[in-house]
């Protein structure tokens, strides 16, 4: 942003310029108007020179008085004001707002508001992570205790002697499931850290996108087969993009994975992808239960799943960790869906460059 005022350097260096031509004028016209209006000063020209010494001296003082205020009002105040509000927010306190001296875009804005500004929005920024990162916490917490629950509980009805087999094999099952549970849900926060913390692709390569999607068909059909849902593909032969395939296969076993989980029996899902310019697409539709606006706006929130009938089979960071494969992927994500009538997820993908 262009600041009217300019910086408090700028100004100094100009009315130091101004301040100096100001006293070279004064001085000339004490030594040309004084002798003249008082004539004894030219039989002695000593008393003029001890005029001229206290004209100088007395602009230096005034000089080093403004410049002082000057600096402390622009510099030192300004300082001791971020100064204390950084040692707030040092203390967890991310309610502090810096109230900027003149109307932003107004011809007083100056550096020092924008400074304010940035601040302010700097506490805000890590406001909002703190509140992000106590949401994680409080969440994986709850994820991990109930599997937890769950496996202590019935692991604590193993102990009984006199339980009949049939009742023994539940609990070993449900432990199990409760096992696997727990396994996906710390795996995927694992996958999750390392995609956040990652910001280069290193690992990425020219692939065929359509190859690797019908690849992640195959190893789902039989899922698709026994809940009797009808999967119809429309791929192109080849579509290169430049890529870590590790980072892209997520994004297509999760979205296939939704696709396969809110699906009724006897529901269709249609895959298709085909390129547009420098643009690969890919689009997973389906007619299961849909969502509303308010869920597919949250839906790329970690940990949140809208249908609670399918939290069971999920942990609810499938989609955050598809935001951030698309992101790392240089791709762009877009979701419709209406509840009732299904979702669509069409994912772009910059074509590799031939």
């Amino acid at each position: 942003m262009m600041m009217t005022s300019g910086p408090l350097s700028g100004w100094i260096v100009l009315w130091s310029f101004v301040a100096f031509i100001a006293a070279a004028a004064g001085q000339m016209s004490l030594i040309i108007w004084l002798p003249r209006l008082l004539p004894v000063f030219d039989e002695v020209g000593y008393l003029l020179a001890f005029v001229v010494i206290v004209y100088w001296l007395a602009l230096a003082v005034a000089f080093a008085w403004w410049t002082g205020r000057q600096i402390h009002e622009r510099v030192e105040r300004p300082m001791m004001r971020i100064g204390e509000a950084a040692g707030r927010v040092a203390q967890g306190d991310f309610s502090v707002y810096l109230a900027p001296d003149h109307l932003e875009g107004g011809r007083d804005w100056n550096s020092t508001d924008q400074m304010f500004a940035d601040f302010n929005t700097m506490v805000e920024e890590l406001g909002g992570i703190e509140t992000m990162k106590n949401d994680f916490v409080s969440n994986v917490s709850h994820e991990i205790r109930n599997p937890l629950a769950v496996i202590r509980n019935y692991a604590a009805l193993l102990r009984n002697p006199d339980m009949d087999e049939s009742r023994r094999t539940e609990c070993v099952r449900t432990i199990i499931a409760a096992s696997d549970r727990l396994n996906a849900l710390v795996t995927n926060i694992l996958k999750l850290s390392r995609l956040e913390s990652q910001t280069i692709v290193s690992q990425a390569v020219d692939m065929d996108v359509a190859r690797q999607l019908a690849e992640e068909i195959i190893t789902l059909d039989d899922l698709f087969t026994q809940k009797d849902i009808d999967l119809e593909c429309d791929l192109e032969d080849r579509a290169l993009i430049h890529a870590d395939p590790d980072i892209t296969a997520l994004i297509w076993s999760n979205i296939l994975g939704n696709a396969l989980k809110y699906t009724e029996s006897g529901g269709h899902v249609r895959v298709r992808q085909w390129s547009d310019g420098g643009m690969v697409l890919v689009e997973i539709a389906d007619d299961g239960c849909g969502m509303t606006e308010g869920e597919v706006a949250r839906m790329f929130d970690k940990f949140y799943q809208g249908d609670t009938s399918h939290a069971a089979q999920g942990s609810g960071l499938g989609m955050a960790m598809v935001r951030r494969a698309v992101d790392l992927s240089r791709g762009f994500i877009d979701v419709r869906s209406a509840k009732g009538q299904g979702t669509t997820v069409t994912v772009r993908l910059p074509a590799a460059r031939s």
